[in-house]
């Protein structure tokens, strides 16, 4: 993440903190959007990137190599969402792959971090929205919700600690 207001940057970083598993969103060979879970291994706080573990001939992998752009979506219930898009790229770092190790990871590479197959995806943000309904900005969304439906109108959630959207 590079630049963006501070507070919307904290916002970003404190909501993805939030959130184990993503969908991480490629571009196939014909345009069209693949989908799927992942789990975070990382977030740089520096930079603001999400390290995920992955196989070297996946799918993602060779959509990734043919276009960089992709998308990570998360949701928590109904109270949090967050969209990254930014540029996906494919690292072979056995060192940080050691360090980043947790046993569980086992279920998708048996021969745990020396697994020849296993290598980083670093998705670099480029831009953030977020839509966040949790605490006191849940009652502040009901009450916009009533009070739209009551004068036939739209809820208003602009800008602000509730819904932004930020270049990072």
């Amino acid at each position: 993440m590079r630049g963006g207001d501070v507070s919307q940057r904290d916002k970003i970083f404190e909501m993805l903190r939030g959130f184990d598993t993503v969908m991480l969103v490629t571009a196939g060979p014909d345009g069209r959007m693949e989908g799927r879970p992942m789990q975070i291994v990382d977030i740089d706080d520096r930079t603001g990137n999400v390290w995920f573990f992955t196989g070297r001939d996946s799918r993602k992998v060779h959509e990734i190599s043919d276009n960089a752009q992709v998308a990570v979506v998360c949701q928590q219930e109904r109270s949090a969402y967050l969209s990254l898009s930014g540029i996906g790229m494919i690292v072979h770092e056995p060192s940080r792959v050691r360090q980043l190790w947790r046993e569980p990871f086992r279920t998708w590479f048996p021969a745990g971090p020396d697994d020849p197959d296993l290598r980083l995806l670093v998705v670099e943000p480029r831009l953030a929205e977020y839509w966040d309904n949790r605490g006191t900005n849940r009652l502040e969304y009901m009450f916009e919700a009533a009070k739209a439906y009551v004068s036939g109108s739209r809820p208003d959630v602009d800008q602000g600690d509730q819904h932004g959207r930020v270049p990072l």
